[in-house]
């Protein structure tokens, strides 16, 4: 994306494509507003003032496109710190076109993926941190990414990074001072008062990098695999939570023979579900690609549920699978529940014995949702909760997470640099370093390669 675009006017539909009750086109640039008024019938929209709404027909010539609602943004009171006028038609999509391309005829510019929130970005009324948050806020299909996504929009977590920024910056231009007088031998940076600050970023920097994995999970969903033998329920227990026939449920072994994935909204989280292939032994050489695939599946998982039939397992076998699949998600940050089904189909007291020792066990009869409800409650309330409620500032950006990793990397050379009480000219290396991978999160910092990396990754319109 050229930055040298800022002196032209451009403008897009803002609104999805297809019809709807309404559209919107945006125009933003020095002669929005010129533009807009060429083909707008109604007050002169370059004596109105700013933040205003004015009804009147688009016209080309003496042609009528259609009635519309014009909004006003003048200059920095704009979203894009510029000229911007939002113009509101029917939404058909031949009216969309016919208002667009008779903009583009008064001179123009169409505009690229995430054109105007890049020009917000470089106009200053946002830095880059909080400019990818618009992206989220877009994407967010659940309450708590909604909740991260306008809390780094408004600032949450740029103002963090600001503020780390800044006080690594001072002991900087103390060292950097230094240098310019070496031959004198003075040093102006206090090295422990340096050493307390360098720790206390570091475990600042540490805590959010942690916090990606929360944040990913809430911005992504959180995974969860259903995995068991064949025929236990797997796919009806999919459908049961779903509320829907999203797999086939057959009495036949093995008919689910690929992963099955589907969402599911508990209380402003989602959860993504994945029914996997029947883990057995087997010659079958389509089943055993699936059975492969559900144990990747179980790898990337968050949650497990391990699904047993309650009355055909025996104690030993129940164990020994408990134990295989703990072992394979052992020394990670995972959750296993063990769903003990068709629990209608033997005595009671028997499937009950047979359970003693194991932990989180949920009992159900899935064909006909019996207490397939306390799954959902067991993985809110377990998984859930333990993520979101907390105030700490949370990482939900891939790009912030290696940056963060990159700048502590440095703050960690510069703890070693100073027990090894290393000259200042080195500290001031791995200081300036950490510096500049900081600054590239807020964009303090920032190349057009990575500009455009980021932009063009929005839709067009925003």
């Amino acid at each position: 994306m050229n930055n040298n675009r800022l002196t032209d006017t451009i403008c897009a539909i803002s609104t999805p494509p297809g019809v709807g009750a309404i559209a919107i086109i945006r125009l933003s640039g020095p002669d929005a507003i010129n533009i807009a008024n060429t083909v707008f019938h109604g007050k002169d929209l370059l004596k109105v003032p700013s933040h205003t709404i004015h009804f009147g027909t688009i016209r080309e010539n003496d042609k009528i496109i259609d009635e519309v609602l014009v909004s006003i943004f003048k200059d920095k009171k704009s979203f894009t710190g510029e000229n911007a006028v939002e113009i509101s038609t029917h939404g058909s999509p031949y009216i969309q076109q016919q208002v667009l391309q008779l903009l583009l005829k008064k001179g123009a510019k169409h505009a690229q993926h995430g054109e105007f929130t890049m020009r917000a970005f470089l106009n200053g009324k946002m830095d880059l941190s909080q400019a990818e948050a618009v992206a989220d806020v877009i994407a967010a299909n659940s309450e708590t990414a909604h909740q991260l996504a306008m809390e780094q929009m408004r600032g949450g977590f740029s103002n963090e990074i600001k503020k780390l920024r800044e006080e690594l910056i001072h002991f900087a231009s103390l060292i950097e001072l230094e240098l310019d007088f070496s031959e004198e031998d003075v040093e102006f940076a206090n090295r422990q008062q340096l050493k307390d600050l360098v720790t206390k970023l570091h475990e600042t920097l540490h805590q959010l990098i942690q916090s990606f994995n929360v944040g990913n999970v809430i911005k992504t969903g959180v995974p969860v695999a259903i995995v068991g033998e064949p025929n236990v329920g797997k796919s009806t227990l999919l459908n049961a939570l779903l509320n829907e026939e999203r797999a086939i449920v057959s009495d036949i072994a093995g008919t689910t023979r690929d992963v099955i994935e589907d969402e599911l909204n508990i209380k402003g989280i989602n959860f993504r579900f994945v029914d996997t292939a029947g883990i057995r032994e087997t010659t079958d050489q389509i089943e055993s690609l699936g059975i492969k695939k559900s144990y990747e599946k179980i790898d990337q998982a968050l949650v497990v549920l391990l699904m047993v039939d309650a009355v055909t397992i025996s104690k030993e076998k129940l164990q020994s699978d408990v134990a295989k699949i703990r072992e394979r998600i052992s020394n990670k940050q995972k959750k296993m529940f063990v769903i003990a089904n068709k629990i209608d189909k033997g005595n009671e007291q028997e499937v009950l014995q047979k359970f003693e020792g194991i932990d989180d066990v949920v009992f159900i009869a899935a064909k006909d949702n019996k207490n397939v409800e306390e799954i959902t409650n067991k993985l809110y309330t377990s998984v859930a909760e333990g993520l979101v409620n907390t105030n700490d500032t949370v990482v939900t950006n891939a790009r912030h997470h290696e940056a963060l990793s990159q700048a502590n990397d440095y703050l960690l050379r510069v703890l070693e640099g100073l027990d090894q009480q290393i000259t200042g000219d080195f500290l001031a290396m791995d200081i300036r370093q950490a510096l500049y991978h900081l600054g590239q999160i807020t964009g303090e910092i920032s190349t057009d390669d990575l500009l455009d990396n980021i932009f063009s990754k929005f839709c067009i319109g925003k």
